[in-house]
């Protein structure tokens, strides 16, 4: 998946209590995140950024070659094009100085979501994405998934998902 151009809703503002899908794919879709290290490095940056900008993150999955976030505005003031640019800049500043390596393509995949089933579809396409990938049997096996707000168990189980 190479992304194009931003395609920003024009009458949006992407300020708020929103909640987001979001997909960041590295550079030339290489295998960056096979490595514990390099899943590390970005995902404190990412959550970092999401501490910074009011963001809760419902589920992040780092597959090989992108991220899925499931991001939710707190605040009134929580700002998602903002959040979305700090994130890459944080992770894209600590993992080349670590690993002398570009991250991220320029532009992502953004869907903003409107109703709780729209959030719990892409919960659950999060959390089964390692499965359909042939990467696990087992969401529980699959070691680069995360949240601010549950453990993987609560997430599972919100889903309705014996894992």
């Amino acid at each position: 998946m190479f992304t194009g151009a931003p395609g920003h809703l024009q009458t949006f503002n992407y300020l708020g209590e929103c909640r987001y899908f979001l997909t960041f794919c590295t550079y030339q879709r290489h295998r960056a995140f096979i490595d514990g290290d390099k899943v590390e490095v970005v995902s404190t940056q990412v959550l970092r950024a999401a501490a910074e900008e009011r963001f809760a993150l419902t589920a992040y999955w780092c597959m090989p070659d992108h991220l899925h976030l499931l991001a939710e505005g707190r605040v009134a003031t929580s700002d998602c094009r903002r959040f979305i640019a700090r994130a890459k800049q944080f992770s894209r500043f600590h993992y080349q100085r670590a690993f002398a390596e570009r991250l991220w393509q320029r532009y992502g995949y953004e869907r903003v979501l409107r109703a709780d089933e729209e959030t719990l579809s892409v919960a659950r396409y999060i959390l089964e994405n390692p499965i359909r990938a042939g990467l696990v049997r087992n969401v529980r096996d699959y070691p680069f998934i995360g949240s601010n707000v549950y453990t993987v168990s609560e997430m599972l189980d919100g889903l309705n998902m014996s894992g």
